[in-house]
């Protein structure tokens, strides 16, 4: 099973972290308005437990994780092989997960396939061409800490788009500089979700949001004429 990184745990633990942390909660708890049904999936970890999901309005919510080193989870497994039936649920959130993950396909294949019909997919992840991609390509070991790599938005739209998902929404977040800075929380957050005059940087984030279409074939009938000709064809000529 894949360790969740202890770096990237101690760093979401700063305020830098913490305020991204709040600012990723305020952003799904409005993208969770309209996701219903009876259960979501978080798969992985990124922060304290169930913090991210405070904002659902399906009847259950589970956070499935890759290691028992964090407590919160309701199942563990490998997210490339979920002990979750096929089609059984109604949203999936990932987390930063396609980022920290060895495989990132093989684990969106997984949640694809236990995403019922319809359900919607909310995925977080880091820009690669932004002051926080940057500083993760110049940083050892990546940044935030214990990244592998990071997984453009349009990369990834590519990828669902070739599993049949509908893009729903693509918001950009993430308007701060990536550097340590001391200070409370609260005042962090501002600039996190929106851009301003303080923080007129590139968005370093986004959350893309998809839903699961599944096309089913409709038979053609015959037109009318061609269904009497048939019927008249089949009919037994009488004898003499």
């Amino acid at each position: 099973m894949t360790e969740f990184p202890a770096p990237l745990a101690e760093w979401l633990c700063s305020p830098m972290g913490e305020a991204l942390l709040g600012a990723e909660s305020t952003l799904l708890e409005e993208q969770l308005e309209d996701v219903f049904g009876m259960e979501l999936l978080q798969l992985g970890y990124w922060g304290p437990a169930r913090q991210l999901l405070s904002g659902a309005r399906t009847r259950a919510q589970r956070l499935v994780g890759p290691a028992a080193d964090i407590p919160g989870a309701d199942l563990l497994g490998r997210l490339t092989e979920l002990p979750v039936a096929s089609g059984s649920v109604d949203a999936i959130l990932l987390p930063h997960t396609l980022e920290i993950t060895a495989d990132p396909q093989a684990a969106l294949r997984e949640a694809d396939r236990v995403l019922g019909a319809e359900g919607k997919l909310l995925v977080l992840g880091f820009r690669p061409w932004s002051p926080w991609g940057l500083r993760s390509a110049l940083t050892h070991g990546g940044f935030p800490p214990g990244l592998r790599r990071l997984l453009g938005a349009n990369r990834l739209r590519d990828w669902l788009l070739l599993l049949g998902y509908e893009i729903l929404e693509v918001r950009p977040y993430l308007y701060r500089w990536p550097r340590a800075r001391r200070g409370r929380t609260e005042t962090l957050l501002p600039g996190l979700l929106r851009r301003g005059l303080a923080n007129p940087w590139p968005a370093g984030a986004y959350l893309l949001k998809a839903r699961k279409r599944v096309y089913t074939l409709t038979p053609i009938r015959p037109r009318r004429a061609e269904r009497s000709r048939r019927l008249m064809g089949q009919l037994v000529e009488p004898t003499t």
